[in-house]
């Protein structure tokens, strides 16, 4: 078990992350006003109240902090060296549907690192959390540090957009790879949760398109995944971002070199298929499931 400090920035990570989730678990199943944001994406009243929860445990705590919130956006000092990152409600359209795969996330980055993290699941009362060095869950209110493991060999894929590395990669693209088929499980939660549960041996790997630089939505799972020991890098598989974005969370070396082998290859035939359509060529490459196309 670790050792805890009433008031230290992890633990108010985890104390924010609980109150927020018990807001998301006392609204399951009712009727919900929904908040348009843009095409296909919304916010319910539950969003909103767990995030306004949350940031209340926050400022009550570090008011002098800056905070950016999925809902109401950033508020604080600009540049300033502390920034809560919260994300009250991960798979809202899961939640919306009465589907209980849904993640409230709550990070701190101070300076350019992220130093405290959590992930609550609302519906199991679990929470996983990292003081920047280690990465544990909590359940019943005892710590267990998390252990990477790739032998469910079940590896998620974030199918929703934006897509930025398109037209070279485009995750649903993976589903079609023949190795990838042969070799992993791949399941779609559409939840930030199946990041931490990479860092807690519950899944292989993790794989999505996006800049996700102080994300709302990430960088609570990047943090706990990176406290595990897990290999995560953007898509290109040079450090996040540092080069063309989207992430690769894997459990061991040889599943991540795997999943950067099938991305790279899926970028090669893209660009292959350009080249010769420039060119005036019949197109007529390999494709990802391994039939000649063209």
């Amino acid at each position: 078990m670790s050792i805890r400090s009433a008031g230290s920035d992890a633990e108010l990570a985890v104390t924010a992350a609980q109150a927020g989730a018990a807001v998301v678990r006392g609204m399951y199943g009712a009727p919900l006003m929904r908040f348009e944001k843009s095409a296909g994406d919304f916010a319910t009243a539950a969003d909103l109240e767990a995030e306004k929860v949350i940031l209340d445990v926050i400022r009550t705590a570090r008011p002098d902090d800056a905070v950016t919130g999925e809902e109401s956006g950033r508020a604080g000092a600009d540049g300033a060296e502390r920034m809560w990152l919260v994300d009250p409600l991960c798979g809202t359209l899961n939640y919306a549907v009465r589907n209980m795969l849904v993640a409230v996330n709550v990070a701190l980055r101070v300076g350019s690192d992220i130093t405290a993290a959590a992930s609550a699941d609302p519906f199991t009362a679990e929470v996983f959390w990292t003081d920047g060095e280690r990465a544990y869950v909590r359940s019943d209110g005892v710590d267990e540090e998390l252990m990477p493991s790739p032998d469910s060999r079940l590896v998620d894929v974030n199918l929703d957009p934006p897509f930025p590395s398109e037209p070279g990669f485009r995750a649903v693209r993976l589903l079609a790879d023949t190795e990838f088929v042969q070799r992993f499980r791949p399941r779609v939660v559409s939840t930030t949760l199946a990041v931490a549960w990479v860092a807690a041996g519950r899944r292989a790997a993790y794989v999505t398109d996006g800049h996700l630089r102080d994300s709302v939505h990430f960088a609570s799972g990047i943090a706990l995944c990176q406290a595990a020991g897990c290999l995560v890098t953007g898509l290109d598989g040079r450090p996040l971002h540092t080069g063309g974005g989207g992430l690769v969370v894997a459990a061991d070396e040889e599943t991540h070199t795997a999943l950067l082998q099938m991305i790279s290859r899926q970028v090669t035939l893209v660009e292959l298929t350009a080249s010769s359509t420039a060119e005036g060529r019949p197109s007529r490459v390999v494709g990802a499931a391994g039939e000649a196309s063209g």
